[in-house]
Parts: C-alpha cells; structure tokens; sequence
C-alpha cells in the first residue's frame, strides 16, 4: 500500500515508496559515465528524477513500465520538483494496488455493471438477449469490461471508464429513442453498449494508459466488430440483416471518416448512436478539464482540441 503520492510530494521529502517507471533515458557525465534520466508517475501525477550511482544494473534489469521501488529525496531544479534517487528496484505488478498507479472511476464498478445488465435485461429482441447472454457469460470479457478505459485522454480516460461511458450512453438512449417513431431501440441499445467494446484490447492499462499493439495497428471500431461478428456467430438464427446493422453502428460511430470512422452512419439509429456518443464523451471531457482547473478563476485555461476557454462562474 503506497504511503505518499505524487501530488504530496514537497521539496526536501524523503522518499522510500512504489510509483512506476514511466520514462528511462540514459545519459552521460562529463567523465563519460553514465547516469539516467526518469521519470515516475502515480494516479496523481508524475514527477521527473536523476539517477547517479548503480547505473548500469538499473538499465540491464528495470524498464520503462515496470513498477519499482524508490528511495530518495526531493529537490527543486528549474523551478520544478526532482526526486533524486538513491536506490531503484523493481516489484512485481501482484505486490501493488493497481488503483495506486491509475486514475479510476468514481463511480462503483460492480454496481455500474449490474445496472448495465439489467438494461439488456429489459430486451425485448430475442436474439439480441441472447447475443448479450453470450457477452456476460465470458468472464474473460467481464472482467475487461468493468475495468477498462474509454480513451487516453479525452474522455472517461481511468479504469472503469469504458463501463462508465457504456452505462451512460444507454441510460440516454432509453431517454431519447422514446421521443422519435419508428427507431429499433433494441438494436440501437446493442449498440450503444457495444459501440466502444474493442477498447478493452486497443489499450494496455496495468500501469499506465497506452495503445495497445493490436490497437495501433486495428484500432477500437475494428477489433470492436470482430468481437461483435464472434459473439453473433454462437447466436442461433441472428438475422443477417440485423447484423449488418449492429456493425455499421460500431463501424460508423465516431460520425465521419476524418474522425476514425470507415463509413459515415447510413441509419437513423446509427445518427443517433453517433450523436449519444459525442454527448456523453464531451460532457465527460469537459467536465473533467473544468475540474483540473484552478477553481478561483471564471475562466478556464485554453482548451487546445476544442479552441476555447470554458466558465466556470464568479466567485464571491
């Protein structure tokens, strides 16, 4: 259990905990030898640090990614805060508490996911029941689910955020599909669900949030329709149409080519998948960015991806 975390951490603290490795760069002195540059990083934040002696057994048995134990001492160089490091050995990922290292949902997971279930639950479609069946009996899948992130940064960027994001979507479209005639709500639910499901294997999050290997190569919306077309395939007579359709969802979901999508969404169920979509994640984003900010200020900083500063209201 860590004891200090990086957001603590003062000038002149000592040192003696777990963070991760999250940048090992080697470097030289003027003698020729050689140190190292790093950087650690908790669920808090990240701090850079320098390290002098035992090099060379540092850089044959500790990567970048691995979880260490660090002892050291806190220093202030260019006016930023620098852990100088006496001592660096590496931990196995079972002797630490994930929820250590990674920023994690507020949200109550198993309740999130009971909810969820209880929605496909209220299915009315006979075999799109059955194709969520078939996900919640693959405990492999579950247990991805309920932790996985829904992006790097952007949005719902912490474990247990592509559950939060899901939950919440079809929470929306139980909302809105009420109000227009003539939608496939069962259809356009699977969707919302499953829309963003290729995430569990786009990213790698045991120790920090990253792209996967299959994920820079395939992205989310592909792995995402395998998976769908798999679970589809155990399912007796699912029509081929109906298929089709839940997969253009999938494939067309971001809205436009330039965003990542294939295909632009040719449904009305898929416009309205695409729309839910953008709600929910620039809420979440927003939300998130206003909360970072210094709350004694009206104003935001700039918002580099959405070009524009965001009100936070007067205070006093």
């Amino acid at each position: 259990m860590k004891k200090i975390f990086i957001n603590d951490l003062t000038p002149g603290a000592k040192v003696d905990d777990a963070f991760v490795l999250s940048e090992k760069n080697i470097a030289q002195k003027k003698d020729g030898n050689n140190f190292l540059h790093v950087a650690f990083s908790d669920k808090t934040g990240k701090i850079k640090g320098v390290v002098w002696n035992n090099v060379e057994n540092m850089i044959k048995s500790i990567k970048s990614g691995d979880f260490v134990h660090v002892k050291g001492n806190v220093s202030e160089y260019k006016d930023s805060l620098q852990l100088v490091v006496k001592s660096m050995e590496y931990l196995s990922e079972d002797s630490v508490e994930p929820a250590d290292f990674l920023p994690v949902t507020c949200h109550d997971i198993e309740k999130m996911f009971d909810r969820i279930k209880q929605i496909t639950f209220s299915i009315e479609t006979d075999y799109i029941k059955e194709l969520f069946e078939a996900f919640w009996n693959d405990q492999d899948f579950v247990n991805k689910f309920k932790i996985a992130p829904a992006a790097k940064r952007m949005h719902h960027a912490y474990i247990g955020g592509l559950l939060e994001h899901s939950l919440s979507m079809a929470i929306l479209v139980k909302k809105i599909a009420g109000h227009y005639g003539g939608i496939n709500q069962d259809l356009l639910l699977a969707g919302a669900i499953l829309h963003d499901i290729g995430k569990i294997r786009e990213f790698d999050y045991k120790t920090k949030i990253d792209y996967s290997d299959e994920g820079r190569m395939l992205n989310h919306i592909v792995i995402g329709i395998q998976m769908v077309h798999e679970k589809i395939g155990q399912i007796k007579n699912f029509p081929e149409e109906d298929a089709l359709l839940l997969k253009h969802m999938v494939a067309s979901h971001h809205g436009i080519r330039e965003f990542g999508s294939p295909e632009p969404p040719k449904t009305v169920e898929a416009v309205l998948l695409n729309y839910v979509d953008e709600i929910d994640s620039k809420i979440n984003g927003i939300r998130n960015f206003i909360s970072s900010a210094d709350q004694n200020e009206a104003w935001t900083p700039y918002h580099n991806l959405l070009g524009r500063h965001f009100y936070i209201g007067k205070k006093g």
